[in-house]
């Protein structure tokens, strides 16, 4: 089994890597399909699994933890509880499918007894600030100040999330076997070499 895990800073394009480098090899990618997924079998919004799937529980809820909770809190956290669960098992169905490309949620974690190739992007924060800016949403008009902030904002949750499931710091070199710096480069231009290395990782002739 070929299993490729792309943990990613926000902003560095490693979605898009994750499916320039699935497509390249000629193996599924899965990333928002993993959303859909929860949604559909839990009976949730696809924005709201969108938004706590990648936080820890502190993250999703910061508020609430360490003090009193009231009915409708311990609810959302029990959902939050759900979506953590049912992320976990939809990751294992797809792998155990066969080789795929598997985009963020920890997977490199949550995968580890199935040794995947466990690949790490990321990116200055200029670098970063201005590939979000390129791929806004329309009427998305953030300054890139406001930018910086949500970036800072959203790795800090994705670290956190990572924390759900490993001792091993997200973002450390010691956690993956390739890191990857996008900084000023065309994700297109490196697929080449990422597949490249994967062959070689896994052997290929």
């Amino acid at each position: 089994m070929k299993i490729i895990t792309i943990s990613r800073e926000f902003g560095s394009g490693g979605r898009e890597l994750g499916k320039r480098l699935a497509n390249e090899l000629g193996v599924p990618c899965y990333d928002h399909e993993i959303i859909e997924m929860i949604a559909k079998e839990n009976g949730f919004d696809e924005r709201y699994v969108a938004n706590v799937s990648e936080k820890s529980i502190e993250a999703a809820y910061p508020l609430t933890i360490g003090h009193r909770f009231s009915m409708p809190t311990l609810q959302l956290v029990d959902q939050s509880i759900r979506v953590a669960a049912a992320q976990r098992q939809i990751i294992e169905n797809f792998a155990k499918k066969g080789d795929c490309v598997i985009v963020g949620r920890s997977a490199d974690v949550i995968l580890a007894e199935m040794n995947p190739l466990n690949i790490f992007v990321y990116a200055d924060l200029p670098s970063k600030v201005q590939r979000c800016i390129e791929r806004a949403p329309e009427g998305e008009d953030l300054s890139r100040n406001e930018m910086e902030r949500m970036i800072r904002q959203i790795d800090k949750q994705r670290s956190q999330h990572h924390q759900m499931y490993s001792d091993t710091k997200w973002g450390n070199k010691e956690g993956y076997h390739l890191c990857v710096n996008t900084s000023g480069k065309e994700i297109k231009e490196l697929i080449p070499a990422l597949a490249h290395f994967a062959r070689a990782w896994f052997g290929d002739k």
